[in-house]
């Protein structure tokens, strides 16, 4: 059974993530998002999972820079979660007198209309995840009134559930990702997704330009872009890639060794199924029976068979 850490305490959307992830999971929660994938590293759990992205807030920063500084890791796969938040608080609570709210910042962003029109005159607080801020709530004595999390966390924490589906947005998802130490790649599906940090070998007028080249002129659609700063200085940056295919793939693995011959460094965090299953359009030119054509013709060539 595998012992997998995530952004807890219980109750998160990341360990509702988790569970669908791996059901025979052993589950180790932890406060933050690095010290989850920490202990994916130190060995004190075979993995993690943690949040990517999501479709309102977009990039989660944390996980993007521990990926890029941390000991290395490999995402083996993926899911896209539908995030639905609610309005939790002790039993005998009424709406109405509400005055503290509990929750994370996300899901302040994220429900913001709702606060606004059912919450006009209530306080607002930052949590550190929105399981927290139930946690919290079902404390005796506690200062706030309700907290805003998934309805799981209300399940572990014995809170009431006085409105759900409170989220602006109904298609809200977030993207999260399971990782281990590296060891062997997941097979390639047709249906795959790769991810690389990349850092320049220096700054220069067309640096980006460059590395997209390596992409587009193998046919390889890049899935999502993130610049980081790197903390040497205002302008310096590196930046996060997800793009269709598998490392196994001609066009894939010819463009990651083009950026590896342009960049300072590049860092491969995996190629792993993507969880909505679309399949790359492969352009003319760039399937692998065309890739090992032209070797097998270039091999001629260098031979003098013209």
């Amino acid at each position: 059974m595998p012992r997998l850490a995530y952004l807890g305490p219980e109750g998160t959307f990341t360990e509702e993530a988790l569970r669908l992830l791996d059901p025979t999971a052993e589950r180790l929660p932890c406060a933050t998002v690095s010290a989850a994938l920490n202990a994916a590293r130190s060995g004190d759990a075979d993995g993690a999972v943690v949040p990517l992205e999501n479709s309102i807030e977009g990039a989660i920063t944390t996980t993007l820079d521990e990926f890029a500084w941390g000991e290395p890791l490999l995402i083996n796969a993926e899911l896209l979660l539908p995030v639905q938040f609610s309005l939790l608080a002790r039993p005998g609570t009424e709406i109405p007198h509400i005055k503290r709210v509990y929750t994370h910042p996300a899901a302040i962003t994220q429900c913001r209309a709702y606060i606004s029109r059912e919450l006009p005159d209530a306080v607002v607080v930052a949590a550190p995840s929105t399981a927290a801020a139930a946690q919290e709530v079902s404390l005796p004595g506690s200062p706030y009134d309700a907290a805003i999390a998934a309805r799981i966390a209300g399940e572990h924490y014995g809170l009431v559930e006085l409105a759900g589906h409170i989220g602006d947005r109904s298609d809200t998802v977030t993207r999260f990702v399971k990782v281990s130490r590296p060891g062997p790649l997941p097979e390639a599906t047709g249906s795959d997704r790769t991810t690389l940090v990349v850092f320049l070998a220096d700054d220069h007028p067309g640096a980006l330009l460059e590395m997209l080249t390596e992409f587009s002129v193998r046919g390889v659609n890049l899935t999502r872009i993130e610049s980081r700063p790197t903390g040497d200085g205002i302008g310096r940056y590196f930046f996060h890639f997800d793009f269709e295919g598998h490392v196994a793939d001609a066009r894939v693995g010819e463009a990651i060794a083009g950026l590896h011959r342009i960049c300072g460094e590049v860092r491969f965090l995996g190629s792993y199924p993507r969880a909505d299953g679309v399949a790359p359009q492969i352009k003319r030119g760039t399937s692998d029976p065309e890739f090992a054509e032209a070797g097998d013709w270039l091999a001629k060539v260098r031979a003098g068979q013209v």
